[in-house]
C-alpha cells in the first residue's frame, strides 16, 4: 500500500514513519518542517518526501496513493491560540481541501489525526465516540470542523477514518514538552518540582506516542468495511487520569522531586474521560503496550542520557509556540507561518 504521510517529521510522524516501513508500507512524506532545528534524541528515518506546505497540495499531488494519513497541522492549544484564523486555515480548511483532492484523485483511504480535545469541557463521565462535541479551544474546534466536513465526503470509493488520540506522551525524535506527562516529567528532572500550572483536578485520557502510531497502522490494515467513516478514541480506557494523579506518578519515579502548584494555579475548563472500547473491539491489530508509569520511566532515562536542562524545554528550541515566535522574530517565517526564503514549495525535492 502506498501511503502519503503528511506531517511525517513531527512528534507523531517521526515515530510513525519507521513503524509503517516495518509493516511493509510504501511511504512518502510531506512536511514544511517548521521544527527542523528541534530534534531532541535520535535521528529521523528518511523516506521520499515532498518538502512543502499542506495548504498548497492539489489533486495532482495525491494521485497514485492508496491512502493519505493526515497528521500535519498546528499541533496544540498554545499554537492554535496564536492566531485562530490561521488555525482554521491550516487545521480545518487545508485538511478538507486535501480530503477532497484525495477523493477526486481516487485515493481509497483517508486517515485523519483527530483528537479527544473534541470533547473539551465534558466533566468526569466516560465518553464514547457518540458523545457530544464540546471543544473549548481553536485547536479543538478545528478538529471537530474537519470531522464534520470530511465525513460528508465518504463514498463507496472514499473511506475516511477519524482517530481521536488521547493526550500523547513519550519519547520521540521531535519531542513535545507541552504535553502534560512530558511536561511534568521535564519539570521534575530539571528543577526537582513536579510543577502544576492548573489545580490538577481535570481528567485526561493519555496514550503513548508509539501506541498512537500503532492505531494508524491498525486503521490502515483493517478491512475498509470495519472502519469506513468511523471515529475511534485512541488509547486504553484504564489510562484516564486526573492531572494530579499523573503528577503523583512522576513524583514516585523521578528521584528527589516534589509536587508544587503554581501560585496562580487555576481550574482548567478542559476535562474529559474517554472509553476506548470501540478501538479494542474493532481494530484487532491495535495492541497498546504503554502505561503512564512506563512512559515517565522512559522519559527520565532519556533526560538523563541527553542531559535535559530547564532552558531546553522551556526555551524556544523545544517549546513549539516559543520556537514559532522566534522564527517569526528572526524573519525566517512570515505571519502566516510560511518560510520567507522564497521557497514555500521548495522546488519539490521529492524523489517520488
Amino acid at each position: 500500500m502506498k501511503v502519503l504521510l503528511t506531517g511525517h517529521k513531527g512528534y507523531i510522524g517521526s515515530r510513525l514513519v519507521p513503524m509503517l516501513l516495518e509493516e511493509g508500507f510504501d511511504v512518502v512524506g510531506l512536511d514544511t518542517d517548521l521544527f527542523r532545528d528541534c530534534t531532541f534524541d535520535g535521528e529521523l528515518t528518511q523516506v521520499p518526501e515532498i518538502d512543502g506546505d499542506v495548504r498548497d497540495l492539489t489533486e495532482r499531488d495525491v494521485e497514485g496513493y492508496d491512502a493519505v494519513v493526515h497528521l500535519a497541522g498546528l499541533s496544540n492549544d498554545p499554537l492554535g491560540d496564536f492566531d485562530p484564523s490561521l488555525t482554521d486555515e491550516i487545521n480545518h480548511r487545508a485538511s478538507v481541501r486535501l480530503a477532497r483532492a484525495a477523493r477526486s484523485a481516487g485515493v481509497e483511504r483517508f486517515v485523519f489525526a483527530s483528537s479527544c480535545s473534541n470533547y473539551g469541557a465534558s466533566g468526569d463521565r466516560f465518553l464514547s465516540e457518540e458523545a457530544e462535541f464540546r471543544p473549548v479551544t481553536p485547536y479543538g474546534r478545528s478538529k471537530v470542523d474537519v470531522e464534520h466536513a470530511v465525513s460528508s465526503l465518504a463514498t463507496a470509493a472514499f473511506s475516511p477514518v477519524f482517530l481521536r488520540a488521547s493526550t500523547a506522551y513519550g519519547l520521540s525524535p521531535r519531542i513535545r514538552f507541552d504535553l502534560v506527562l512530558n511536561n511534568l516529567t521535564a519539570w521534575a528532572f530539571t528543577t526537582g518540582r513536579v510543577y502544576l500550572k492548573s489545580d490538577g483536578a481535570p481528567w485526561r485520557p493519555i496514550v503513548h506516542v508509539d501506541d498512537i502510531c500503532r492505531a494508524y497502522v491498525a486503521a490502515l490494515k483493517a478491512p475498509i468495511g470495519a472502519v469506513h467513516n468511523q471515529a475511534f478514541n485512541v488509547g486504553l480506557t484504564s489510562e484516564n487520569y486526573q492531572i494530579l494523579d499523573i503528577a503523583a506518578i512522576v513524583e514516585r519515579v523521578v528521584p528527589n522531586c516534589r509536587i508544587e502548584l503554581s501560585p496562580d494555579a487555576a481550574p482548567d475548563r478542559r476535562c474529559y474521560r474517554v472509553s476506548c472500547d470501540r478501538i479494542a473491539r474493532t481494530l484487532h491489530h491495535f495492541k497498546p503496550e504503554w502505561s503512564a508509569r512506563r512512559g515517565v520511566e522512559q522519559l527520565y532515562e532519556a533526560f538523563c542520557r541527553v542531559g535535559l536542562t530547564l532552558d531546553d524545554f522551556e526555551g524556544p528550541r523545544f517549546k513549539r509556540i516559543a520556537h514559532v515566535r522566534k522564527l517569526i522574530g528572526d524573519g525566517a517565517l512570515d505571519s502566516r507561518l510560511r518560510w520567507r526564503n522564497g521557497a514555500e514549495w521548495r522546488a519539490r525535492r521529492a524523489t517520488v
